[in-house]
C-alpha cells in the first residue's frame, strides 16, 4: 500500500473517538456561527426603501459570512480527521500555507477592498439614499458592494470609489441637517434695523407650516459674524430635518431679499458689492 495509507489497518476504537470529539465541536461551532451572522442582520424598523435595502444588503452578507465560515470549520475538521486514517497532511498543510501566502500579497487590494466594505455595511456608515461626502466628493449613495461605492455627485456624474480608499465620510442624511447663512450689509445700515427685519423674516419662517415641518432648530440669528470697514456679517444658523437645508436656506434667502426691500435697506445684488435698493431697482 503507499504511504498515505499505510496505517489504515491500525484504525481503532481510539481513532473513532477523536473523529466523534471533532465532531461535538464542530458542530456547535456551526450552530453558533449561524446564530453570530444572524445577529448581524439589520432588521428593517421602517417600509422606507432605505431601511428594506440595509435589511436586504447585511442578510446577504451574513448569509456569505456564515457560507465562508462554514466552509472553513469543515476544512479544518477534514484536515484534523485525515491522521486518523493514517494520512500524512505536512505537504498538505505547506501547500496550503504557501498558497495562502502567495493569495494574501497578490490580492491585498482586494483584501483591503473587502474588508472596508463589511465595515461600511455592518457598522451602518451609510446606505443606498444617503447623501455623503467621501473626500473631496458629495453626492447621493446609488450603490454599495463589498468592494466599491457609487455616489452621483451635483454634475450628475456617477463616481465610483474603492471601499479601502474611503479614509473617512460624513454622512449629512442622518438625523439632521444644518446650515449657516451669512448676511452683509455696508457699515452705514444700522445694525439696529437689519437684526429687527431679520428676526421678522426668521420668525415668518418658523410659523410658516408650510415650512416648520421641515425645521428641527431655528433659524436662530446667531449675531455679528464679522465687521471691518467694508461692512458687517450677520450669522444665521438653519438646521432642519436631513438634506433639507439647501431648500430652507433659498427660501430664507428670497424672503429676507423681499423684508429688505419692503423695509429700503441697503440689499446686495451681488456678493461683496453694495448698492441702495432704490438704485438697485434703477440698475434692473
Amino acid at each position: 500500500m503507499s504511504s498515505y495509507f499505510t496505517h489504515w489497518p491500525e484504525f481503532s476504537l481510539s481513532n473513532g473517538l477523536h473523529l466523534i470529539a471533532i465532531l461535538v465541536v464542530a458542530l456547535p461551532l456551526i450552530r453558533f456561527l449561524r446564530s453570530w451572522t444572524n445577529s448581524l442582520i439589520h432588521v428593517a424598523s421602517s417600509q422606507s426603501r432605505a431601511a428594506q435595502h440595509r435589511e436586504q444588503q447585511t442578510r446577504a452578507l451574513a448569509n456569505l459570512l456564515y457560507g465562508a465560515g462554514c466552509k472553513v470549520v469543515w476544512a479544518i475538521v477534514l484536515v484534523a480527521a485525515l491522521p486518523e486514517f493514517g494520512i500524512n497532511i505536512l505537504p498538505l498543510a505547506i501547500f496550503g500555507g504557501l498558497t495562502l501566502v502567495a493569495i494574501v500579497f497578490g490580492a491585498q487590494n482586494l483584501l483591503r477592498d473587502l474588508i472596508a466594505g463589511f465595515s461600511i455595511v455592518f457598522e451602518d456608515q451609510f446606505t443606498v439614499g444617503d447623501l455623503v461626502q467621501v473626500s473631496e466628493t458629495t453626492g447621493r449613495v446609488e450603490q454599495v458592494t463589498l468592494r466599491r461605492t457609487m455616489l452621483r455627485d451635483s454634475r450628475g456624474a456617477l463616481v465610483t470609489v474603492a471601499n479601502g480608499d474611503i479614509r473617512f465620510a460624513g454622512n449629512l442624511s442622518r438625523d439632521w441637517s444644518q446650515t449657516f447663512l451669512d448676511v452683509s450689509f455696508p457699515p452705514e445700515t444700522a445694525m439696529d434695523r437689519i437684526l429687527q427685519a431679520l428676526e421678522t423674516v426668521t420668525a415668518e419662517l418658523r410659523n410658516d407650516s408650510a415650512w416648520s415641518q421641515t425645521l428641527v432648530d431655528g433659524p436662530r440669528i446667531l449675531g455679528v459674524q464679522n465687521f471691518d470697514r467694508d461692512g458687517a456679517v450677520v450669522r444665521i444658523q438653519i438646521r432642519t430635518v436631513p438634506t433639507r437645508q439647501d431648500e430652507v436656506s433659498r427660501e430664507l434667502r428670497r424672503r429676507i431679499h423681499v423684508e429688505f426691500q419692503r423695509q429700503g435697506l441697503l440689499f446686495p445684488p451681488r456678493y461683496g458689492e453694495y448698492v441702495p435698493a432704490a438704485k438697485h431697482q434703477e440698475v434692473e
